[in-house]
C-alpha cells in the first residue's frame, strides 16, 4: 500500500514527475490539484502520497482515520482561500466501481456544479455505491475506544 505504483496518474503527481501539473498543496502525507475536468465552479482532488487503491482499503485503525482527517482539512482549507464566496462546499469519494483511478482521492467541491445535467448526479449517494461524503466516511472509519 504505502509504495508508488508505476502505472497510476496519480502516484506520478504525488511524486511530481508530471511535467504540467500544479499542485495546489503538497506534504509528506498528500497533495492536492485541479482536476482536469472540474463539475463544479472549484473543484480539487486531495490524495495521498502513499498508493491507496480506494476507500474500500481503508479500516478502523488510527493511521487512516487520520489520514482522510488530513485530506478533508487540506481540502477546506483550500476551497475556503480559494472560492470562499460560494454558498455550498461538497466533500467525499467515489466508491467502486464508481471511482474513476484506482488511486484514493478526495474530490473538493465549491459549488455550483458546472452546467451540465450529469455533474451534479455523480456526486449523489447511493448507499454503498457512489459518493460518499468524506464526514460520513470518517464515521465510517472512527477507531473503536475500546482495547481488546
Amino acid at each position: 500500500m504505502a509504495g508508488a505504483t508505476p502505472s497510476c496518474v496519480f502516484c506520478a503527481i504525488a511524486a511530481k514527475s508530471t511535467p504540467d501539473n500544479t499542485l495546489l498543496h503538497s506534504d509528506d502525507k498528500v497533495v492536492a490539484f485541479q482536476d482536469i475536468n472540474p463539475s463544479a465552479f472549484r473543484h480539487y482532488l486531495v490524495v495521498p502520497v502513499a498508493h491507496i487503491p480506494t476507500v474500500k482499503d481503508l479500516q478502523r485503525k488510527p493511521d487512516d482515520h487520520s489520514l482522510v482527517n488530513h485530506m478533508l482539512e487540506v481540502g477546506k482549507t483550500l476551497l475556503l482561500r480559494d472560492a470562499p464566496q460560494s454558498q455550498q462546499y461538497r466533500f467525499g469519494f467515489h466508491q467502486p466501481p464508481l471511482n474513476s483511478v484506482n488511486h484514493l482521492h478526495l474530490h473538493c467541491l465549491a459549488l455550483p456544479y458546472t452546467p451540465s445535467r450529469w455533474r451534479s448526479i455523480k456526486y449523489l449517494s447511493f448507499g454503498p455505491l457512489g459518493f460518499i461524503e468524506a464526514e460520513k466516511f470518517l464515521e465510517k472509519i472512527k477507531p473503536s475506544s475500546t482495547f481488546q
